[in-house]
């Protein structure tokens, strides 16, 4: 899979199948989306692209009302390369792209790609304030003289599934069910600081994540997890919340890896959340935390290994 960040003409001769969208999240409505335009691409004897932003497109329209992210740029890469498609484009979403017209968009998409086809979701909106529609498009599709293909939506009983579905569930601590939809775990990557090694004096010593601020973080309370450090992989458990027994103030990200006794600090692991099993509880005496610390490693041992 070759990453297109910026564009020269005539790059593209072979024709190209463009899936168009955020993608945040990589979750199975996205991919339907995908294996189409690798089914088309194949048909046609051209390549299939998928295009996106480097950055939401709220952070440069409104800040304020950008979605916390699903997935960073690190892990879309490579979950798309996984995926078989030829070109991810990542594209900047600054002032000058946000002023672009609809028509503008498509115009200059088709020229520059030389488009052989678009594929896009049901609500799929694009251009100037959003004004353009699947509708719009498909009048576009005859004026550029390229194939449209409009995905419907994707159910699980009365719900669309969509990345604003599974922030709603990681956000209530449902990581289980939005697990359901994504190509893996929801995943938080950090690097590892220090904390107030609490957890080492009860004999439970856990590696405090940094964890970008921008990313959707889930429910406060008790999650089985698989770890992933220096190509190994752990189970952990995973305590988000502010440690009330110990009258913690600020919100942490604190994993006990089973098996696992070195120091870390400074070095980056990634944290895959299962499942969440309990909340997060006031204990009366350290002595009843560290009881119950050692009922959530017995709990942590029975679970599987679900990532690779």
């Amino acid at each position: 899979m070759v990453i297109v960040e910026k564009v020269l003409a005539n790059d593209f001769k072979e024709g190209i199948y463009i899936a168009l969208g955020s993608f945040d999240g990589l979750h199975i409505g996205h991919r339907a989306l995908i294996d189409k335009i690798n089914e088309k691409a194949k048909e046609k004897k051209c390549k299939s692209m998928v295009y996106t932003f480097k950055n939401h497109p709220l952070t440069t329209i409104n800040k304020e009302k950008a979605p916390k992210l699903i997935i960073n740029n690190e892990t879309k890469v490579r979950l798309l390369e996984k995926l078989g498609i030829d070109y991810a484009a990542f594209i900047d979403f600054d002032e000058k792209f946000m002023k672009m017209t609809s028509e503008e968009f498509i115009e200059n998409l088709v020229k520059t790609f030389n488009v052989k086809g678009i594929v896009v979701g049901f609500n799929y909106r694009f251009g100037y304030k959003n004004l353009g529609d699947t509708e719009l498009l498909q009048k576009l599709s005859c004026k550029f003289d390229f194939e449209l293909i409009i995905i419907d939506a994707l159910m699980d009983g009365n719900d669309v599934i969509s990345s604003s579905l599974i922030r709603y569930l990681i956000r209530n601590g449902h990581v289980d069910i939005s697990n359901k939809y994504l190509m893996e775990p929801f995943l938080m990557k950090g690097v590892i600081i220090n904390g107030k090694k609490l957890g080492r004096t009860l004999g439970f010593p856990t590696a405090n994540l940094n964890y970008n601020k921008n990313s959707v973080v889930p429910k406060q309370g008790i999650y089985y997890t698989n770890v992933k450090y220096n190509k190994r992989i752990f189970k952990g458990i995973t305590n988000i919340g502010y440690n009330p027994t110990v009258n913690g103030q600020q919100l942490t990200i604190e994993t006990f890896i089973l098996d696992f006794d070195e120091e870390i600090y400074g070095e980056t692991i990634e944290v895959y959340f299962i499942n969440k099993f309990r909340d997060e509880i006031k204990f009366s005496s350290l002595e009843e935390l560290i009881s119950q610390l050692k009922i959530d490693e017995a709990y942590a041992r029975s679970k599987e290994i679900c990532i690779k």
